[in-house]
C-alpha cells in the first residue's frame, strides 16, 4: 500500500508540475503559485471546520509551518525556471533534492535491502533520463541552474517536513497550516516586490482559475500520499518513488503537447519503471 501512495504522489506532483509550468508561459510564477496554493487552502479550511481537524493540533505543526515557509520559495524558483529553461533539462534537474528525504530516512533508522538499493540507483538513473536531458542547443544558463537547484532542496526538505509534522498530528491540519504559510509568505512576496505584471494577466488569471485549483489540489494530494506512504513504509522507498513526477510530466508533454519523446526519455523511463518494480519486489 504504501508504493501505491508514493506512486499515486508521484502522478499528482507531475501534474501539478504540469499544470504550473504551463501557466507560467501566461503570467508570473508568483502569482500561479499564489494563486493556486491560497485556492487549495480555501479548501483545505473548509475540510477542517467540516471534521473538527482543530482538535488534532500538536507540536508537529511547527514542521509544517516551516514547510509552508519553505514551499513558495521551492515552487517559484521551480516555475521561475521551467519558464527560463528547457522543460527537458529543469525537470530532471530538480530531482536531486530527493537526497534529502532519503537522508533523512537513514538517518531516522531506515535501512533498505540490496534490493530495494538496486531499486533506488535505477529509479534515480531513469528519473534524470526521462526528463531528455539536451545535448544540442546552447547550455543552460547559470540562473537557470541555480533556481533549479534551490527548487530541488527546497522540495527535498518539504517533503522530510510533511513527514515529521504528521507524525503525531492530524494530516488535514497540518496540510492546512502548510498550505497557510504558502499563502502568507507568497502573499507578502506578491505585495512587497515591484509589479511586473502584464496588461493581460489580470484577465488570464481569471480565465485560469480552473487550472490554477487543479494544481493545487493535486499538489496537497500529492503531499497528503507522500505523508500517508512514508507512515507505512520507508522514508527513503517513498521518497524515490515519489520523485517520479518527470516521467509522469514527459508522458503528458506528450499526449497533451504532442511533444515526441526523445530515445533517451524512452529509456528513462523504462529505468524508472525497472526500479520501481526492485523497489517493489523488496
Amino acid at each position: 500500500m504504501s508504493h501505491l501512495l508514493a506512486l499515486s504522489a508521484s502522478a499528482l506532483w507531475g501534474m501539478a508540475d504540469f499544470g504550473g509550468g504551463a501557466l507560467t508561459k501566461r503570467m508570473s510564477a508568483l502569482r500561479v503559485v499564489v494563486a493556486s496554493q491560497a485556492l487549495a487552502a480555501a479548501l483545505l479550511v473548509i475540510g477542517v471546520v467540516v471534521t473538527a481537524g482543530w482538535t488534532e493540533a500538536s507540536s508537529g505543526l511547527w514542521y509544517a509551518a516551516v514547510a509552508g515557509v519553505i514551499g513558495p520559495f521551492a515552487m517559484l524558483a521551480f516555475y521561475r525556471a521551467l519558464a527560463l529553461g528547457p522543460m527537458g533539462v529543469v525537470s530532471p534537474l530538480a530531482t536531486v533534492g530527493v537526497a534529502v528525504p532519503v537522508s533523512l530516512g537513514l538517518l531516522l533508522g531506515d535501512r533498505p535491502g540490496t534490493g530495494q538499493l538496486a531499486g533506488i540507483a535505477v529509479a534515480v538513473l531513469g528519473i534524470a533520463l526521462a526528463g531528455g536531458p539536451r545535448r544540442q542547443g546552447g547550455a543552460v544558463g547559470a540562473r537557470v541552474l541555480l533556481l533549479t537547484l534551490g527548487a530541488a532542496f527546497g522540495f527535498g526538505a518539504v517533503m522530510a517536513l510533511v513527514a515529521q509534522a504528521t507524525v503525531d498530528g492530524g494530516l488535514l491540519l497540518s496540510l492546512c497550516v502548510q498550505r497557510l504559510c504558502n499563502v502568507a509568505v507568497g502573499g507578502a512576496a506578491l505585495l512587497t516586490l515591484p509589479r511586473t505584471s502584464g496588461p493581460g494577466e489580470a484577465g488570464a488569471l481569471r480565465r485560469s482559475l480552473p487550472t490554477l485549483t487543479a494544481v493545487g489540489i493535486a499538489d496537497v494530494a500529492a503531499n497528503a500520499s507522500y505523508a500517508a506512504a512514508a507512515h507505512g513504509g520507508s522514508v527513503a522507498v517513498a521518497s524515490v518513488l515519489a520523485s517520479l513526477y518527470p516521467v509522469v510530466t514527459a508522458l503528458m508533454a506528450r499526449g497533451v503537447l504532442k511533444e515526441r519523446l526523445r530515445p533517451v526519455q524512452v529509456v528513462g523511463a523504462g529505468l524508472a519503471v525497472a526500479g520501481t518494480l526492485l523497489l517493489a519486489a523488496g
